[in-house]
């Protein structure tokens, strides 16, 4: 065991010493260690509910005969860190989880781990952590949010609260209703409602086979995700005890079929930054290409929120992950999963509760997956949209470009009802540099939608989208704004030009202007230019590798 380092020989009496301390019996020496990384934390509602779990992860690991030992490591909402300064920290988060999660096992020789999570970056951070260890290790995501109530309809946060400002702005509600969404839309513990990021990478997360089955839809604070955490615990031991690391598991067609069910399920456009990251600590590049080569050939067959009316209670319901594999199944590379079980026999104990939620491929809603990925002279790197939550009508779109070079002045644009139908919002030096940290811009579409401006105006960004973002929103623009990329070099009035069936996006302007444009570029001064995200700044790469520090 990895363990013996620290627990065995003459020379290594002080360490048990130091061991005996915290309380670890001497029976308990010889077993497993198995290290538990729990982001629990009061701040995010995905997380108030760990406390519950970590009892159960630790039921599960002794019965399994390991010893668990907890350590910390931190989290951010993007729903409350959205829209400010915080949300430069959000994606910049993601690095110092997997180096937190990796420096605590490796200090501490863990034999296998835990690893409890829940919000958009903490699990890719966790996952990112077990590629490059690669110790046996097992992710609990720790579930959904029920739906919230109000006068007999369902609630979630996006529609209902971010996209609830625009509407209130247009008139549309009353502050009393306002004030009632405001308390009834998030219900309790649990990650946001739909098929936002952090619920997308829960189901990445199964599907990639570092859960066991089920995992990523049991919602929060219910008794199966309790048994679940104890499974979990419990068979981290055997995987410690077999010898199964996370990069048998995370192969090259286990990545592949995850981005297959991200697509059927019509993720968010963030597992295009993750999931490459994922694969580059886990020794392996994965290309945007490989997106789109799937995305032509998945259909997306759950209409999930925000980008249709399916919560996560319902597709939890209609049989999870396990019964989207099913459909699938023809489609799946036959890999091997931490349950023991492989994705086909997975598959094929499945059912299918509800025909409408998890469709067969044959009624699917979309014949192409939820992701497309646009290039053209504005995108050369490449861009990406999510093509299931955008309607017919807006799937070709020619606007006139209103610019600008941070997320505060257009938000400030648009609620000052600046931007007109017809209009293309730029949203620049919001890169992984620019920003930094590649802010989410949920508040800006969720204003556009609120007002009414969804089907008549697109918008463009070298940041990214929360994964309740709707419309034709297109994002990741490489190369950046701030590297000089010709998002840089776009002005008010030009013509813009997108078309999410050829995957292109582009600028109507002779190249003559643009090589102009570009020859009088100069790079702007870094809007931070002190602490942690001047260093990630200096040292991060572009969207289109994941933006991976390098």
């Amino acid at each position: 065991m990895r363990s013996s380092t620290i627990k065995e020989g003459l020379e290594r009496l002080p360490h048990r010493a130091l061991l005996y301390a915290t309380g670890l019996p001497k029976s308990e020496m010889g077993k497993p260690f198995i290290g538990v990384a729990t982001s629990f934390t009061d701040l995010i509602p995905g997380h108030t509910g760990m406390r519950d779990l970590e009892r159960f992860i630790e039921k599960g690991v002794h019965t399994g005969g390991g010893y668990p030992f907890f350590f910390g490591i931190p989290g951010i909402c993007d729903g409350i860190a959205m829209g400010h300064g915080g949300m430069h920290y959000s994606l910049a988060s993601r690095e110092l989880i997997a180096d937190m999660v990796e420096t605590v096992a490796e200090a501490h020789r863990l034999d296998g781990l835990v690893l409890l999570t829940n919000c958009d970056k903490i699990t890719p951070g966790m996952l990112m952590a077990a590629g490059r260890l690669n110790i046996p290790s097992i992710v609990v995501t720790a579930g959904p949010m029920y739906s919230g109530r109000y006068k007999g309809r369902r609630l979630n946060l996006t529609s209902d609260t971010f996209e609830a400002v625009g509407k209130f702005k247009r008139g549309l509600i009353k502050r009393g209703e306002l004030d009632n969404l405001e308390m009834c839309a998030c219900p309790g513990a649990g990650s946001c409602q739909g098929m936002y990021t952090a619920n997308t990478m829960a189901c990445v997360t199964e599907s990639l086979g570092m859960s066991i089955e089920g995992c990523a839809t049991a919602l929060a604070v219910s008794a199966k995700k309790r048994r679940i955490a104890f499974e979990s615990g419990r068979r981290v031991v055997e995987l410690v005890k077999k010898n199964i690391t996370p990069r048998k598991v995370m192969t090259m067609k286990a990545f592949e079929n995850a981005v297959m069910v991200d697509l059927a399920l019509g993720g968010s456009t963030n597992t295009v930054l993750h999931i490459p990251a994922i694969a580059h600590d886990a020794g392996l590049k994965l290309p945007l290409e490989v997106f789109d080569r799937l995305a032509k050939t998945t259909p997306h067959i759950a209409s999930m929120l925000p980008g249709g009316p399916v919560y996560m209670e319902d597709l939890d319901d209609a049989g999870g992950i396990p019964a989207v594999l099913k459909r699938l199944r023809e489609k799946l590379n036959n890999t091997i999963t931490v349950s023991g079980k492989k994705i086909h026999a997975i598959a094929d104990a499945a059912e299918v509760h509800d025909e409408d939620v998890i469709r067969p491929l044959s009624k699917a809603h979309h014949k192409q997956g939820g992701i497309a990925i646009l290039k053209g002279n504005l995108a050369p790197g490449g861009a990406v949209v999510k093509q299931s939550a955008v309607s017919a009508g807006m799937m070709q779109f020619r606007g006139t470009a209103i610019v600008f070079d941070s997320e505060e002045a257009a938000m400030k644009a648009i609620l000052g009802g600046k931007v007109k139908a017809g209009h293309v919002v730029v949203i620049r030096y919001e890169g992984p540099k620019g920003g930094p940290g590649m802010r989410e811009m949920l508040s800006p579409t969720s204003a556009i939608a609120g007002m009414g401006l969804s089907e008549s105006v697109a918008l463009i960004t070298d940041g990214r989208f929360s994964g309740g973002t709707r419309g034709p929103c297109i994002g990741h623009v490489s190369p950046e704004a701030m590297e000089g990329g010709p998002i840089s070099l776009v002005k008010d009035g030009d013509a813009i030009e997108i078309d999410i069936p050829k995957r292109s996006i582009s600028l109507a302007v002779e190249e003559k202007e643009i090589a102009s444009r570009q020859k009088a570029w100069k790079k702007p001064q870094p809007k931070i230019r002190k602490g942690y995200l001047a260093r990630y700044a200096r040292f991060v790469s572009s969207a289109d590798e994941g933006a991976i520090m390098k």
